[in-house]
């Protein structure tokens, strides 16, 4: 195995490697291979454009020692060029619009770069759309480079010249069909220029979000006007200059949904956490396989890493908050995960716990119910309100153990089971329910907690 041992982080962009999808792909018949872009050093298939930018204006002279790289960016094109500045003593400056991620604005200034957040719901034309500002700092920042990446022809040449070329000798040439993303162009651009060359065979499909002006004017020839949408580093609200559409065979639009719903699986069943954009992706190409013979080869590439998006389409909350989450197909851990947040585990009593701590326990802890636990089995269960009722009664129940009190125990389902079966249980007489995972207890659900969690 040849050791990659290197003298700059710069060296270490590209040479990713290719994954087949297995679990997300049953019942397709031909083979899916992910590129995952997203293992370069910054995160992103960005860094290559990045490193090419900066060479390139290097030796231009454009970018001098001591200069400062200026960027708009969603954070991937930002995060590469950011991660060089700080590498080749660069001072950064970047623009990005306000539904960045919170983990890539913190990634940037991690690096040392100053971020300024534009609006995003503003036409392409306004002076405070974040390229535009970008723009005005560049033209107003003594020794500035404008990278640019939307404009900059190095950006395709940097897929051109490595992505492409090792998707080819990667897949020994077989590919037959290359699915990617469009946000600044480049990168499809630069890829389905090389592939075509190698094979005007190969079919190059286009990945747009709804609400993006690309695929329609794709189709139609016609520039139209966007609409909001929370997907990132993919699509836009205006024709970017390294967009070639001379060698796209398709483009299809992937709504906000669908895209975090399929990154989800495919962290969950693949084990990729890629982000949202990789989703789209992921989605576009299960849509090509459908009709695909055995022998095909689809390539789709995977942009960048899911651990920019942990509070966004990782986070059931934020996206039960945007309506994405598939009730239908939510399941019990989903309901402990976004309950569980600052709690304290499995609160539980055994069958020799005195009523007056467990009432202690139910005060202190602000819960209503309690297992009773022996040796990993439930063998009953405590109610606070007819705890209090039999205390009321007799006041020496106090010092009674649980076990002359306790009533039936919950029913018990595994953290895998869907909600519906929960619902179910929860709809009839059952107070709560336990949750079981590899044979131990790991959590207990109430009518509360999942009203909670489906509202």
């Amino acid at each position: 195995m040849e050791a990659r041992v290197f003298e700059s982080i710069s060296e270490a962009i590209g040479q990713t490697p290719l994954v087949r999808l297995r679990q997300v792909t049953v019942g397709i018949k031909c083979k899916i291979y992910g590129k995952l872009e997203y293992l370069n050093p910054g995160g992103s298939l960005n860094d290559r454009t990045a490193k090419r930018i900066i060479d390139t204006a290097q030796k231009s002279g454009k970018l001098k020692a001591g200069g400062t790289i200026i960027e708009a960016t969603s954070g991937n094109a930002g995060g590469g060029l950011a991660m060089l500045a700080a590498a080749m003593g660069y001072r950064a400056m970047f623009t990005v619009p306000d539904k960045i991620s919170a983990e890539k604005l913190r990634m940037l200034k991690a690096y040392g770069a100053e971020v300024i957040v534009c609006p995003a719901a503003v036409a392409a034309d306004s002076p405070e759309h974040y390229y535009n500002v970008a723009k005005k700092l560049a033209q107003e920042t003594t020794n500035a480079f404008f990278a640019n990446h939307y404009a900059d022809p190095q950006n395709p040449e940097a897929h051109y010249h490595s992505t492409g070329p090792e998707i080819w000798e990667q897949t020994q040439g077989k590919i037959t069909a290359l699915v990617c993303g469009m946000g600044s162009g480049g990168t499809i651009s630069g890829l389905a220029k090389f592939l075509k060359e190698k094979n005007s065979q190969i079919r190059i499909v286009g990945v747009d979000p709804l609400g993006s002006i690309l695929r329609e004017y794709f189709q139609s020839r016609q520039l139209t006007k966007g609409h909001p949408y929370l997907l990132e580093g993919l699509g836009h609200d205006a024709l970017p200059p390294n967009l070639s559409f001379d060698h796209i065979d398709e483009v299809c639009s992937v709504s906000d949904k669908e895209s975090f719903l399929m990154a989800r699986r495919l962290a969950r069943e693949e084990g990729l956490l890629v982000g949202g954009s990789s989703g789209s992706v992921a989605a576009a190409a299960l849509r090509l396989a459908q009709d695909c013979a055995a022998e095909q080869l689809i390539v789709a590439v995977f942009s960048d890493t899911g651990l920019y998006y942990l509070s966004k389409l990782y986070s059931d909350e934020w996206m039960k908050e945007n309506r994405f989450l598939d009730m239908s197909k939510a399941l019990v851990h989903h309901v402990l995960e976004a309950k569980g947040r600052g709690l304290p585990g499995l609160l539980s009593v055994t069958p020799e716990t005195k009523v007056r701590e467990a009432l202690q326990i139910m005060e202190e802890r602000n819960v209503s119910q309690l297992p009773v636990l022996e040796e990993q089995r439930c063998v009953g269960s405590l109610e606070e309100s007819t705890l209090l009722g039999q205390v009321l009664e007799s006041a020496m129940l106090l010092e009674q153990p649980a076990r002359g009190v306790m009533e039936a125990s919950f029913p018990i389902v595994h953290h895998d089971d869907t909600i519906e079966h929960a619902k179910y249980l929860l709809a009839r007489r059952y107070p709560a329910i336990l949750v079981q995972e590899h044979g131990k207890f790991v959590g207990i659900i109430t009518k509360y907690d999942l009203i909670n969690f489906i509202v």
